[in-house]
């Protein structure tokens, strides 16, 4: 692009050609049926699980895929996440009195509405496997989404065989993987460069003060983290509520401090930024004194969230990171906050890849 958005890389254009492959089939069109008589549901088109190491440029790919679907029966969602909703259906299920019956099949019931919303393609990102109660459900998941005609779409750090390694009892998970090998081609991305590292080598993450001069340095860093791109509004989606976006792109994000530190927003909402995108800018924090004591324990748990994802931090301070706090309450917190800010400005934790964990519980 000429922005420079985009570099030439062989591997993710061979990654992209497998992607117009999927995108080709899904707009080719269907053969009629004679009188329309004995429908069958709809095929699912072979999807893609597309896998390689952190920085690669998958999600990338996958958003760019998703951005060129022209049809509204798509979804793009964090694995975890999507796995989250389907063990909250199955636990509303269970609670209803027609989950009572012996007969009932909590699966088919989660599956049900997915279907009968139209849902053609889903997009996971970071599809990975690590617990029992997971391994134990994709099969039969993804076998009744799969056979309703739900193509998917799916980035991953491991092959298919490299799921659920060495858990327990993964004899049971093996039928999953060979279900996932049927249903998408499987590619790997062995591009040499880790984009990501390249986004914050050398770089300054941290303004501190106010007026043009600061804003003009944020500025300057947000287009070099998207390549140029100046990024659009989106939303992340976090179970019954969407959190807005003000501006989204290249896989990074940019919040003013009081989007979301002076916003109603808890735990599992930062948590989903976090596994949303691998970078974020945050712009005006402002000096947490005791009149925003609430905000200040929003900040903690943002910055907790972003270090434990290991999500890459741009940011300006209306103050020095040791004048930011001055909250009894929250005393005690702050340090670690400000411990792990003094971290996340440093070449090690900015040469780092994301970390392999799973949106927690709120």
């Amino acid at each position: 692009m000429s922005r420079g958005a985009l570099s030439a890389d062989p591997a993710q254009r061979d990654a992209a050609a497998e992607l117009d492959r999927v995108l080709r089939d899904l707009l080719a069109p269907k053969p009629k049926r004679l009188f329309g008589l004995f429908e069958k549901p709809a095929e699912a088109i072979r999807g893609l699980y597309l896998y390689g190491e952190v920085g690669r440029g998958k999600t990338m790919l996958m958003n760019l895929f998703f951005a060129a679907v022209p049809f509204k029966e798509k979804r793009r969602v964090h694995f975890h996440e999507f796995m989250d909703e389907v063990h909250a259906g199955i636990a509303a299920f269970r609670k209803a009195a027609r989950g009572k019956d012996e007969d009932a099949d909590p699966v088919e019931a989660v599956v049900k509405p997915i279907l009968r919303s139209g849902l053609r393609l889903l997009c996971l990102d970071e599809f990975h496997v690590h617990d029992i109660t997971n391994a134990m459900l994709l099969d039969r998941l993804f076998g009744k989404l799969f056979a309703g005609g739900v193509t998917l779409v799916a980035t991953s750090n491991v092959t298919p065989d490299g799921l659920y390694k060495d858990g327990l009892n993964r004899q049971l998970f093996l039928p999953f993987i060979a279900l996932l090998k049927e249903k998408t081609v499987v590619a790997s991305l062995p591009s040499e460069q880790d984009y990501r590292r390249l986004k914050f080598a050398g770089q300054q993450v941290y303004a501190f003060g106010s007026g043009a001069e600061v804003k003009a340095q944020m500025d300057k860093m947000w287009l070099r983290i998207t390549g140029g791109e100046q990024g659009v509004p989106g939303v992340v989606e976090s179970i019954g509520r969407e959190i807005p976006v003000p501006l989204t792109a290249m896989g990074a994000a940019r919040f003013n401090f009081t989007d979301l530190c002076e916003k109603p927003l808890g735990t599992r909402d930062f948590v989903r930024i976090a596994h949303a995108f691998d970078s974020v800018v945050l712009d005006g924090v402002k000096q947490m004194d005791r009149t925003r004591s609430d905000a200040a324990k929003r900040f903690i748990l943002l910055i907790d969230s972003l270090y434990d994802r290991g999500v890459k931090l741009a940011a300006s301070f209306e103050v020095p990171l040791e004048q930011l706090g001055a909250d009894d309450k929250t005393a005690f917190e702050f340090q670690r906050t400000l411990s792990r800010l003094n971290e996340m400005q440093s070449e090690e934790y900015l040469t780092k890849g994301l970390r392999d964990t799973a949106p927690a519980e709120a």
